[in-house]
């Protein structure tokens, strides 16, 4: 029986950039004034071995805290301790505005990144997307602005979030950087990236592709439709035979694909995070995989 090859458990983020964990652990949900307990959860990531950290500016008012919250509180545990940055690769995103809701302009840009690195209280990100596109700014004017920020070494390299494969294109043509990364969403339930192009683009450019919510925001977890429930069956027999929890199984479902995609993991429980390095056990054949596939479409493949 052949197995699809097992992903490394480390990888460079992008040619020539930092060595990272090929899971991630991600701040969407990274909220509240505890700060021993904040930090608890990113040394439970840490002992895991994630080593790559996933927010963004806008992670705050989905938890009832202000803009910038999760940057912030990252902010207080790294100086807290300070030992910790040593041991992270930080990555964030910008370009929301409340109320707006894109601005990618220059000037909009240029103040996101700083601010991030206000409230975080470090002086550079290894990676800094664009969290959603915004057509109203013409690429140009995007890649003058990271560019700058490239240059004043305030960002180590730029990636997007939420783009397809031409908004991509676009941005590459008037970016004098390349883009080393995409984050869509990309799970056993959201399987559009396998067909739309985005994943198809990895490969080709050679970008690193973050996975968000790779359990399906949380719906594999507690299945409550038919498909789902499918998808959870499917992937609960590779959990099974493998020994590890639904979630491990998902997540290793995602980085079989040839793109190596990144998950990252949202839970905010250190209990469950310790659990992380399950996702490397379970192996693959293509017939399981594209079970798992055929669950999620509802109809057999051509």
């Amino acid at each position: 029986m052949t197995h699809l090859p097992v992903p490394p458990t480390r990888r460079a983020l992008y040619v020539g950039g930092p060595e990272v964990s090929s899971i991630a652990w991600g701040m969407w949900r990274f909220a509240g004034d505890d700060v021993a307990a904040a930090e608890a959860r990113v040394q439970a990531a840490l002992d895991s071995g994630v080593t790559l950290f996933d927010t963004a500016d806008i992670y705050g008012p989905d938890n009832g805290e202000p803009f910038g919250a999760a940057e912030a509180l990252l902010g207080r545990v790294l100086a807290a301790n300070p030992a910790l940055a040593q041991r992270m690769v930080i990555a964030t995103k910008g370009g929301i505005s409340m109320g707006v809701p894109y601005d990618s302009s220059a000037g909009y840009l240029t103040s996101a990144i700083d601010a991030s690195l206000t409230r975080m209280g470090v002086d550079h990100v290894a990676l800094w997307q664009i969290h959603r596109p915004d057509p109203l700014t013409h690429p140009a004017e995007i890649g003058e602005a990271l560019l700058a920020a490239h240059h004043a070494g305030k960002i180590g390299a730029v990636g997007v979030s939420n783009f397809t494969a031409w908004q991509v294109e676009a941005l590459a043509a008037h970016l004098p950087l390349p883009i080393v990364s995409c984050q869509p969403e990309f799970s056993p339930l959201a399987v559009g990236p396998l067909s739309d192009g985005v994943l198809d683009q990895a490969v080709a450019r050679g970008m690193a592709v973050l996975a968000w919510s790779p359990l399906g925001g949380g719906r594999l977890a507690n299945p409550s439709d038919e498909r789902t429930r499918a998808v959870a069956q499917a992937l609960d027999a590779k959990a099974e035979e493998a020994g590890v929890s639904r979630a491990a199984a998902a997540y290793s479902w995602i980085m079989a694909h040839p793109a190596q995609p990144i998950p990252i993991v949202g839970t905010q429980a250190p209990a469950r995070i310790a659990e992380i390095p399950q996702a490397y056990i379970p192996r693959w054949t293509r017939a399981e995989w594209y079970a798992v596939l055929v669950a999620s479409l509802g109809a057999p493949l051509p």
